[in-house]
């Protein structure tokens, strides 16, 4: 059987779209050949959310699983990938996207997957409505994945999308790039970098038709 890959990490480094409040991701030559090096070692600065990357609970829980607790057999498996038009994702739109009960890892594809050409940050891109969040969780996800660098919905008045998935145990995937991706079903490859006790880390994602 001959299988198709998707690789919807984006790729990492200083002109990687971050999070205005974060770090920004620096490459700095450590030591070099060229400079009479025994080889080539970079020094990297970069965020636990930079690129696609993991939330772990810890994100928002003091006393929540770290990502290096996170269950591989979450991380991997069936994934649905659903389209959704509208610009927001709420329940009527997760349902017009064709969410089925039983599913435990689901990608949103929105208009954001666009916005990955663009060098500047946009603030007016689609995330998960609360009540939508709310019957996710419900529902028995287990996994959760946006298309930008946030699922929430609105910045500013807190954060339910994420304290809702992430107080049920919920994993969050943020920053991946479907726009190359239909809709359909497929195996999920999600491996953060095992970064012990801290609240995310940043991930190569692949999909697997």
């Amino acid at each position: 059987m001959t299988h198709k890959y998707y690789d919807i990490s984006p790729r990492l480094g200083p002109r990687t779209l971050a999070w205005p409040t974060d770090p920004p991701v620096v490459f700095e030559p450590f030591k070099s050949l060229a400079a009479g090096g025994s080889s080539n070692v970079t020094k990297l600065t970069l965020g636990t959310h930079a690129g696609s990357h993991v939330d772990a609970p810890r994100h928002f829980f003091d006393d929540g699983r770290s990502v290096d607790e996170l269950p591989l057999d979450v991380l991997i498996g069936k994934v649905s990938v659903l389209e959704v038009p509208g610009d927001i994702i709420d329940q009527s739109a997760v349902a017009a996207a064709g969410f089925r009960s039983g599913t435990e890892r689901v990608l949103f594809k929105t208009r954001n997957s666009e916005l990955w050409s663009e060098a500047a940050f946009r603030r007016d891109f689609i995330g998960i409505a609360a009540p939508a969040a709310d019957f996710l969780v419900r529902a028995g996800i287990k996994l959760v994945g946006i298309d930008y660098l946030s699922i929430e919905a609105e910045h500013g008045g807190g954060a339910p999308a994420h304290e809702l998935f992430l107080d049920n145990g919920v994993v969050i995937l943020e920053s991946i790039d479907l726009s190359a991706v239909p809709a359909g079903e497929y195996e999920i490859f999600c491996l953060p970098l095992r970064l012990a006790g801290l609240d995310g880390a940043p991930a190569r994602v692949v999909l697997r038709a």
